[in-house]
């Protein structure tokens, strides 16, 4: 019997993902929780297989953050990511966090029973890309790296200078790279960007 840990702050995803771990044969959920700070303890706990977690837990907790601590201490455990939040460096964070597959909830064409039984038997599931989604009139793939990383630290909050210095450019750069944001967006200024940013949470800046 292969045993599972659901780390998702979702009812709704939550019981969804036990009825389908149910209906697998060899699998049983031992817990399903919402805050992956406590996942470490139910692994010490408990004889755990397999954890699905989340990227962005209750109270803020880190996923990825939990994930890196947990395959320090228990290497052999399976750790499959899932978010529904097309950030572009969840996929690097994860593999060096040392997990085993990552999974986009909403667009994914693979299941999540087959992530589980490939994750399980070696066959490991990567994306290649972050899924294209709507910022404004633009799709994120109209976008350079590095405007997306100037609109993160716009969601941040940051202030121009502030994100000169982060990203090692001059302010009039930055405000070059502005401008072509929202030519692209359509946005008239920077506010209206950044409230669609983040309350979409298309762009997570604290992972």
């Amino acid at each position: 019997m292969i045993n599972v840990l659901i780390v998702e702050d979702s009812r709704v995803s939550r019981n969804a993902f036990q009825r389908e771990i149910s209906g697998m044969a060899g699998y049983k959920v031992i817990a399903a929780i919402e805050n992956a700070a406590n996942a470490e303890l139910i692994c010490l706990q408990n004889k755990v297989d397999l954890i699905l977690m989340d990227i962005c837990t209750a109270d803020d907790e880190s996923g990825l953050e939990a994930a890196g601590k947990i395959k320090e201490d228990f290497p052999e455990i399976r750790i499959i990511m899932m978010t529904s939040m097309p950030e572009y460096t969840f996929i690097s964070k994860a593999r060096e966090s040392g997990c085993d597959s990552f999974w986009y909830k909403e667009t994914d064409d693979i299941s999540l029973s087959e992530i589980i039984q490939r994750t399980m038997t070696d066959d490991f599931v990567w994306p290649d890309e972050t899924p294209n989604i709507k910022i404004g009139c633009a799709d994120s793939r109209d976008f350079t790296k590095r405007e997306l990383q100037v609109i993160r630290d716009l969601a941040a909050g940051k202030k121009y200078s502030e994100i000169a210095d982060h990203l090692q450019l001059s302010e009039n750069t930055v405000k070059y790279h502005v401008k072509n944001i929202l030519q692209k967006t359509g946005f008239r200024n920077i506010l209206s960007l950044v409230v669609e940013v983040v309350e979409k949470k298309y762009i997570l800046p604290k992972y």
